[in-house]
């Protein structure tokens, strides 16, 4: 008898003839004898309803009881899929975050997870019964409820899966794998049969929607091997697991993009010792995360700083920035909410030279200008105008040979 933690998505829960198939699934995986654990999202668009009555509501709702709010799709989902389990003659139960329970730290809408008290879960699953848990919320340690951030059930399941276990944890989505890059955009993508915690960790963190990048944090942690399929056919899908030798021979392995950032620039900011501590600082303490940052050359004392936050933090970001602008005497704060972020990512580029030539050549063949560029070990990520996102992820697909290629 093994273990199997299971999550679906809100396209996999999306109605209610969905969640009947959601079912029927969970009973085959039970019925071979396995004890379940079943993480689910809310149905699809309900979050987004949620944080639309919100913002209706006003223009900064409060935190605390923003998090009340949108963890209540969840809630649907899980009495749903209960039910109906129920009413096929099983014995399931539904918990909420805040019954795991599930503890988090208490940022509210990117809450992180501290610790799991299984105690209640064990025995449940002890009896025999299918547990149904609200993905992408928690509490925390003085009982508000928490939630993870979009995307947060995919953690929420690796981690019961880490604190659990389990043999195997299964991420069913609306597509079967992951694939070498969006394949609405290059219908040349292929699936990946394979790939490592540390290519999937770079991949989620530059804008692939597959799975979320704290849920691949959990995986590599814990080597929690994830399986991410379908939840509408039987394919084998894409496992994400430890590196091995045979993923280090792929140059690329994949390409990304984010069309969900902005870039902020601050002007003239007098060049000293600890001025991007002062820009940055009021950021990190409003919960706001700083993607790519770059900083010019020094001209008469003055300097330009430009970074890239989520499109989602703009608001409160730009006015964060405009007041520490003023605070350090900088001439003036620019945005521009029409740019992306494309990447490409590889274990292969650790040990081959040239690649960041050959994506340099490849954009600038198309006409393509780079605004900002950031690299690592394993990726090269640069800025460049909205307009041409698709096109420059086509023609670096094919520059680095992923069309028509399983890895």
């Amino acid at each position: 008898m093994a273990l199997v933690v299971q999550k679906y998505g809100g396209t996999s829960m999306g109605s209610v003839e969905r969640i009947r198939n959601v079912a029927k699934r969970v009973a085959k995986t039970y019925d071979a004898g396995n004890d379940m654990v079943v993480v689910v999202s809310a149905m699809s668009g309900e979050t987004n309803k949620l944080v639309a009555l919100a913002n209706e509501v006003c223009e900064f709702p409060d935190s605390r009881e923003y998090d009340v709010l949108v963890a209540a799709g969840e809630q649907v989902s899980i009495a749903l899929l209960a039910m109906c389990l129920k009413a096929m003659g099983y014995k399931a139960k539904s918990y909420l975050g805040f019954q795991v329970p599930i503890v988090t730290d208490n940022a509210f809408s990117k809450a992180r997870i501290e610790e799991i008290r299984d105690t209640k879960m064990r025995g449940d699953l002890k009896e025999g019964t299918i547990l149904i848990v609200a993905g992408f919320q928690g509490v925390d340690r003085a009982e508000n409820i928490t939630t993870l951030g979009r995307g947060g059930s995919d953690t929420s399941a690796v981690a019961l899966a880490a604190a659990l276990k389990a043999d195997v944890c299964e991420i069913y989505t609306d597509v079967d794998g992951v694939y070498t890059t969006d394949p609405n955009v290059c219908k040349d993508a292929k699936k990946i049969e394979r790939i490592s915690y540390e290519e999937m960790l770079e991949l989620a963190s530059l804008g692939a929607k597959v799975l979320q990048i704290r849920s691949v944090e959990f995986a590599k942690k814990y080597n929690v091997d994830v399986h991410v399929r379908s939840s509408f056919n039987e394919n084998i899908g894409t496992m994400v697991t430890k590196e091995d030798k045979e993923m280090e021979a792929v140059l690329v392995s994949g390409i990304a993009y984010a069309k969900d950032e902005v870039k902020i620039a601050v002007m003239q900011v007098p060049d000293k010792p600890g001025i991007a501590a002062q820009i940055l600082s009021p950021l990190s303490d409003a919960n706001i995360s700083v993607d790519m940052i770059v900083q010019n050359v020094s001209a008469s004392g003055h300097t330009d700083f430009t970074f890239t936050v989520p499109q989602s933090d703009f608001k409160m970001a730009l006015a964060i920035t405009k007041e520490t602008a003023e605070a350090i005497s900088a001439k003036e704060v620019l945005s521009d909410v029409n740019v992306s972020k494309v990447s490409i990512v590889g274990l292969g580029m650790r040990s081959h030279a040239g690649v960041a030539t050959t994506m340099f050549k490849t954009l600038a063949a198309e006409g393509i200008n780079i605004q900002m560029i950031s690299t690592s070990e394993i990726k090269i990520s640069v800025v460049v105008d909205a307009k041409y996102t698709e096109l420059a992820v086509r023609v670096l697909h094919d520059a680095f040979g992923l069309s028509g290629v399983e890895k």
